[in-house]
């Protein structure tokens, strides 16, 4: 997987449009300091929040972490690890060793800014809250069993490609204030604006862990892939959805086409990317939009 590093200009290039959010830092693709141990860690991508780094564990490594936590080790040492949209300053990758040592590497995670837009004509619920106090569990309990789901699958070595290319009309982690001032949750995917039945390709290869049977009161028809590692996409508001659960599909292959349904002011498809629970970027992993 190619994880691309964007800067400010980059940013605002590549939405065509006033930024919703303050650009991430500058963060080129990291390596060890200079004389380091050959033993240390590897990686390229950018350690910022919302970021994604693709690793190479040390030399014998039999298990490794991050911050406590285990994350899965590929046959070959490569590893991925992201960083919330919320993620602290400071982080810990760790790797035990064949013989029982441990090597620590600190990281240093870039901070962003994040700005507020504000929605004052739609309410927070596009139903009655009583209504999707009813009916939302269910839906959520469906997306909480398919990121269950540990789908084999080779995709997130590869380069992502945009899903679909467009202007954006929301970047990744702003907040929408609604009517009467209720706060929504940030923005956790890219906004991209299409018109209706333009198709959606798969970013990379993957394994279908959902495809909504109806539309969701929030995301419309919603598509999840698994791409492995702990990485997986959801693209929202779909007019139609073309693959079924189980499915392996591959990189550029037609899965869907952009639409409205759910919550939407327009036709624009949401694509969001996670690692594990950690809410990234797709600007800072697939890089800047073609023809922006």
């Amino acid at each position: 997987m190619r994880v691309a590093s964007i800067g400010a200009a980059l940013l605002l290039a590549a939405t065509g449009a006033t930024a919703q959010q303050a650009s991430p830092p500058v963060a080129p693709p990291v390596a060890p300091p200079v004389g380091a141990p050959a033993a240390a860690f590897r990686w390229t991508g950018t350690l910022s929040q919302g970021g994604l780094i693709l690793g190479s564990a040390p030399a014998g490594a039999r298990a490794i972490t991050l911050d406590g936590k285990p994350i899965v080790l590929a046959p070959d040492g490569r590893f991925l690890a992201g960083f919330d949209r919320d993620a602290g300053t400071q982080a810990v990758l760790a790797a035990t060793l064949a013989d029982g040592r441990t090597i620590r590497q600190p990281l240093t995670i870039a901070p962003r800014s994040w700005n507020i837009s504000r929605l004052s004509t739609l309410p927070k619920y596009p139903v009655p809250e009583a209504e999707f106090a009813r009916i939302r569990p269910a839906e959520l309990a469906q997306i909480v069993a398919a990121r269950r789901i540990a789908a084999a699958s080779d995709g997130w070595q590869q380069a992502f490609a945009w899903p679909v290319t467009g202007r954006i009309s929301t970047l990744f982690g702003s907040q929408r204030i609604y009517r009467n001032g209720e706060a929504g949750s940030y923005h956790s995917g890219i906004d991209i604006a299409r018109s209706t039945g333009t198709v959606v390709r798969a970013p990379a290869d993957g394994v279908v862990i959902l495809a909504a049977d109806r539309p969701f009161t929030l995301e419309g028809n919603l598509l999840m892939l698994d791409h492995g590692m702990g990485l997986n996409s959801a693209f929202l508001h779909l007019s139609r959805i073309d693959v079924k659960p189980g499915d392996r599909v591959t990189k550029g292959q037609p899965i869907g086409a952009v639409g409205m349904t759910g919550r939407a002011t327009g036709p624009h498809l949401h694509w969001s990317l996670r690692w594990n629970a950690a809410k990234l970027d797709p600007l800072l992993v697939t890089g800047p939009m073609p023809g922006g």
